[in-house]
């Protein structure tokens, strides 16, 4: 599963427990732009990004290749959106894995994307929590 950058910002910060079995689920990764996203997120704190770097060294990281990089383009064309949204949703859909997001609405377009959202009640959650 990727992990959208708002996952390992809430995962990182206090009060973020309900997100660990995400981050730390073996199956867990990031698109590399996330990486740039959440370490330059305003006003992080050195306990925080001493938790993000942690996940970045414990956890795949995608980096964009050229399959990557022309999805990005073809997200970018059908509908308005940033580019590090079309670079994480991108990188999902080429390796052909989830995307965990509590930004659906962001994502919600794209045909082919499986989202999951770990805010939601949903039973993939309570799956995720009882596999680590």
């Amino acid at each position: 599963m990727i992990l959208d950058t708002n996952i390992v910002i809430h995962a990182c910060q206090p009060g973020g427990e309900k997100l660990a079995s995400c981050v730390t689920h073996p199956e867990a990764s990031i698109a590399s732009i996330t990486r740039i996203e959440a370490l330059g997120f305003p006003g992080i704190s050195p306990e925080e990004e001493n938790a993000i770097l942690d996940f970045n060294h414990s956890s795949p990281i995608y980096p964009p290749d050229d399959e990557v990089i022309q999805q990005a383009i073809l997200l970018r064309q059908q509908k308005r959106m940033k580019l590090g949204d079309a670079i994480i949703a991108a990188t999902a859909m080429t390796h052909g894995i989830p995307l965990v997001t509590r930004n659906e609405d962001d994502f919600k377009h794209i045909a082919g994307l499986d989202l999951k959202n770990p805010f939601a009640n949903s039973p993939w959650i309570y799956s995720i929590i009882n596999s680590t």
